[in-house]
């Protein structure tokens, strides 16, 4: 895989307000914010998204993720925080290396949420069964 630039960030090629690093995860501020505090968590193993990672690398970040959203909702005085990650192009990943926003929220009008429509009739069990088919 190509470097990125979290890869530039990880090896401290480029500057980053780095927040926590532990062994195999690192977590810094996103450089163009959606709001003060926004924070990216990375695997320091080049993955490119959650259709590549491993189970061990993912819960590493996860765990990561977990441990740093309250600090940051915290340090900011937030009341809640959106989790986010983007996967593939199609989805508005930009940065083809794993990563996962924590951006804090002070309320709801900070953000829409993403439009919701209903199923025509048989299509979602259509949708549900071939879905289970894919699992195997």
């Amino acid at each position: 895989m190509e470097d990125t630039i979290f890869t530039k960030i990880i090896r401290r090629e480029i500057p980053a307000h780095i927040v926590y690093e532990d062994e195999g995860t690192i977590a810094f501020l996103d450089a163009k914010p959606a709001t003060p505090g926004h924070t990216l968590v990375v695997p320091k193993k080049q993955v490119r998204n959650i259709f590549d990672v491993d189970d061990e690398t993912l819960a590493a970040v996860m765990r990561t993720v977990r441990k740093i959203a309250p600090a940051v909702r915290d340090a900011v005085g937030a009341h809640g925080a959106h989790i986010n990650s983007n996967h593939e192009a199609a989805a508005g990943q930009i940065v083809f290396h794993l990563h996962f926003h924590i951006i804090p929220r002070h309320d709801r009008s900070e953000f829409s949420f993403w439009p919701q429509s209903d199923y025509p009739p048989g299509d979602a069990a259509a949708i549900a069964l071939k879905i289970r088919q894919a699992l195997g």
